[in-house]
């Protein structure tokens, strides 16, 4: 483990966590509220906040670790990050709430806007992780 991946798990861990109050607290907070019978009720919900964090400390460190081992240092950073969203929001983020949708009764409208916010904050993750990680152009 070298600075550079610690720097990187702090930074990502911090950009996931915004993305997700974003995301989940302000563009579905509607939504989320409309099905509330399917989720916890908000105080409840709060007890168990460590989870949540726990989740993305362990999220944040597993992108970057993942990303650093596979990491073209022939190809532009950019590039590398949005292939590296993608590919991780194919991996996640889509299947997951298909899988949430086909057991749980959520409706439709909200599943999609959960992929697509999710795989769009994915791949923004996924360039800061490529941004963290690009290499200096030799003089």
């Amino acid at each position: 483990m070298n600075k550079r991946f610690v720097v990187a798990w702090v930074v990502l861990f911090a950009v996931w966590m915004v993305k997700d109050m974003v995301v989940h607290g302000m563009l579905l907070g509607r939504d989320y509220g409309a099905s509330q019978q399917l989720f916890r009720p908000e105080a409840d919900a709060q007890s168990y906040f460590g989870w949540m964090v726990l989740a993305h400390v362990l999220l944040a460190g597993a992108f970057v670790w993942i990303y650093q081992r596979g990491i073209a240092p022939d190809k532009p950073w950019l590039e590398q990050g949005i292939r590296y969203g993608i590919a991780v929001a194919l991996l996640t983020v889509v299947p997951t709430y298909l899988i949430y949708f086909a057991v749980q009764p959520l409706p439709g409208a909200l599943v999609g806007k959960q992929i697509v916010f999710d795989a769009i904050g994915l791949l923004l993750l996924g360039i800061v992780v490529a941004w963290l990680h690009r290499t200096k152009p030799a003089p």
